[in-house]
């Protein structure tokens, strides 16, 4: 039989716990409710974490940019699909972060392998990636042509050593990229920002951080990682807190062009719609207008950590994600399934998007949710785990 491992590989997945499946909401707008197969749940599980999803102002810029502009984009940046439109968003965004140049992405996924990999295209590159690093990170890393090494999980000393290229068959190169995210995504922790800078600098490296889980929610006004450093490049996707959809890049000049010549992700890819390029707009101005959705934020995640029972290993974090460790992929399953039936939706992480024995339940608490809402989860959570 023609790829007959594709039916042995689905099988195996299902006998480890680790099979997947699309389930379909058919509530008109993904907000604390979803609908699934007739039946509400309060949801749990988004990355709305600002609760800017069916805003309508966003909903109007949207609309104002279909009118303007059209849905399509029609053709890659470099022929004609490169729109006023991406042209203000990409200048809202470089004032927002203070950065030279940015670039637009169809994803995060997209924008971290179009990196790694134009990055990569010289053998004398080397990257240094946190181990928890996302799986574009690692993919478009270990896809290039660059030496890659991947230091232990916010371990700065660990680093440091990886660094210095101590050993007998150590090979100097200047081209040294240090990786990490800056919230990670299946943790919640922060990388330790300023630490990084500082070794990136006096290592004379670059510093390469994927907000997509810190922008929006860390930072006075949303900016993220680069609230605590001046990092050289930053990824972050417009489809979580900022509640549209693509990615974008940040970074000098001088590799804006570079990328522009060379990255075939970015060469190649049709442009983002342009209409959600404005709409983004807006998201921003609200982002940085409306400090009460982090705020709300913070607030309802000390809540949840406080009513907690001691028993459950929650994994300490100051933004919207919080883990809470089950181990085994079965176990998992049954207390998501448990919640399922208090009419609370909450899904299981399972290998291999975490290691082996530390499936969770990556709960996010978002600015939507009340006080009622997270007393009602952390009751419920006790009794499914008990």
């Amino acid at each position: 039989m023609t790829f007959d491992f594709i039916r042995h590989d689905v099988n195996e997945q299902k006998a480890k716990s680790r099979y997947r499946q699309l389930v379909c909401n058919s509530v008109a707008s993904q907000g604390k409710q979803i609908v699934i197969n007739g039946k509400s749940y309060l949801n749990f599980s988004s990355n709305d974490y600002l609760g800017l999803n069916n805003h309508f102002e966003i909903n109007k810029a949207m609309q104002e940019g279909v009118d303007k502009f059209g849905v399509c984009a029609s053709s890659s940046s470099l022929v004609t699909g490169y729109h006023y439109a991406h042209q203000a968003l990409e200048d809202d965004i470089c004032q927002w972060l203070n950065k030279p140049k940015c670039l637009l992405f169809s994803s995060g996924f997209a924008a971290n392998l179009a990196l790694f990999q134009a990055l990569g295209k010289n053998e004398q590159s080397h990257f240094y990636l946190d181990k928890l690093s996302h799986a574009s990170m690692i993919d478009g890393a270990y896809h290039s042509k660059a030496k890659v090494k991947r230091f232990n999980h916010n371990n700065i000393e660990h680093l440091t050593k990886l660094l210095s290229n101590s050993g007998e068959n150590a090979t100097y190169s200047p081209n040294k990229l240090i990786a990490s995210e800056g919230v990670f995504s299946m943790d919640g922790c922060q990388a330790k920002v300023s630490e990084l800078a500082q070794l990136a600098k006096s290592e004379q490296a670059w510093l390469y951080l994927d907000d997509a889980h810190s922008i929006g929610v860390i930072g006075d006004e949303g900016q993220g990682s680069n609230t605590f450093a001046d990092i050289d490049i930053t990824m972050a996707t417009l489809g979580k807190a900022m509640a549209t959809s693509g990615a974008f890049l940040t970074c000098s000049e001088e590799l804006h062009e570079y990328l522009v010549n060379f990255s075939r992700h970015y060469i190649y890819s049709t442009a983002i719609s342009p209409a959600i390029a404005w709409a983004t707009r807006k998201s921003i101005e609200l982002v940085k207008r409306e400090h009460w959705r982090r705020e709300k934020v913070t607030e309802l995640s000390a809540l949840f950590s406080e009513l907690l029972d001691p028993e459950v290993e929650l994994v300490a974090t100051t933004s919207s994600i919080h883990a809470i460790i089950i181990g085994d992929e079965k176990k998992a399953l049954l207390v998501s399934d448990k919640l399922k039936e208090q009419g609370i939706w909450l899904t299981a992480i399972r290998p291999p998007t975490v290691a082996v024995n530390s499936s969770r339940l990556r709960v996010t608490i978002c600015a939507h949710h009340n006080t009622n809402d997270i007393k009602y989860l952390a009751e419920s959570i006790n009794k499914a785990i008990a």
